[in-house]
């Protein structure tokens, strides 16, 4: 069953409404919800269940307005406007840098709550993890040292020499200056070569998976990228039709037939996203609250891929996983 669910009602419905026909701001406290690609359930229920640990309900003595980019980083600045013409009292914004930095271009005064994959101080959204400074503050949820860690996990199941290509959004700059940065030093600390593929639409991964497989590629390295989460289903199929081990940022991937996944408990990370909002509508400033990095990382690995693809996963590595699919 696909995790990604789109919920009926208001939570759904409300990017699909044109910004002049929405409603007037609820009453009350009120959260701008600012996400730059679609509604996941269960992320949203771990969200409001942050909210709820403190003493916030949505429907009851909190509202939230939703809006949702559906991966298309250009309508972001809209949509955050639009949140802060409504005079919300607290943005938060997933799961990427693009929502965050949409949310900070549009306001330097409205409070912003970040959950993202980079690094917050380069982007410039806040001026250290322990004092973040002026209005914003958040979960980095893929620190640089996560990346370095798939790199070597797949360079435990990857046959050498082959080179390792990564996937990347160009769309996504400072993110993928980051990302490229990160993967080139990994390259050269475990001789591998490495390959970027860039791609920001479904058709264009497609067509570099059919790159790939005119090139020397023994594995793959998904990036943690709000794009690439949207087409999770169709990157794992084209993984595994073209039989290239993969290793992805999240668990979803592996549910879906992923190879192996290591990367932050997506759940954890938007109930403490919740928690933060709360503790802002609560009357906490942005600049007391420390930039946070995941509680949990997960590492998932699916047997049944790895036979697919004819791989042997080593016994320490099934050891160490927090869950094996068999």
């Amino acid at each position: 069953m696909r995790r990604r669910d789109f919920i009926q009602g208001i939570a759904g419905s409300a990017a699909a409404w044109p910004l002049a026909a929405r409603a007037q701001r609820p009453k009350g406290l009120v959260i701008g919800y600012l996400n730059s690609i679609s509604n996941n359930a269960e992320e949203l229920a771990a969200f409001r269940q942050g909210l709820a640990d403190l003493g916030f309900t949505e429907g009851q003595n909190v509202a939230v307005l939703y809006r949702y980019a559906d991966g298309q980083y250009e309508r972001l600045p809209a949509l955050a406007a639009d949140l802060v013409a409504q005079q919300v009292d607290v943005i938060v914004t997933l799961p990427s840098s693009p929502a965050a930095l949409a949310a900070k271009q549009a306001t330097s005064t409205i409070p912003i709550a970040f959950m993202l994959g980079a690094d917050p101080i380069g982007l410039g959204l806040v001026s250290s993890y322990n004092q973040p400074g002026a209005n914003v503050t958040g979960i980095d949820i893929a620190p640089e040292t996560l990346l370095a860690k798939r790199f070597e996990l797949l360079n435990d199941l990857a046959p050498k020499p082959a080179s390792f290509a990564v996937l990347i959004n160009p769309k996504n700059k400072f993110f993928a200056t980051t990302e490229v940065r990160v993967a080139n030093e990994a390259g050269r600390r475990l001789d591998r070569k490495i390959v970027f593929l860039n791609a920001s639409t479904e058709a264009e991964i497609a067509n570099r998976f059919e790159e790939i497989a005119t090139k020397n590629v023994g594995g793959l390295i998904v990036l943690f990228e709000a794009v690439f989460l949207t087409l999770a289903e169709r990157i794992v199929s084209l993984a595994n039709r073209f039989k290239i081990p993969a290793v992805y940022p999240t668990r979803q991937f592996t549910e879906l037939g992923g190879l192996l996944s290591y990367g932050p408990n997506m759940l954890v990370s938007n109930r403490q996203l919740g928690a933060y909002a709360g503790k802002i509508l609560k009357g906490t400033h942005p600049a007391d609250l420390p930039v946070m990095t995941p509680i949990t990382y997960d590492l998932v690995i699916n047997l049944k891929t790895a036979k697919l693809l004819g791989l042997t996963v080593p016994l320490t590595l099934q050891t160490a996983a927090d869950e094996v699919i068999e």
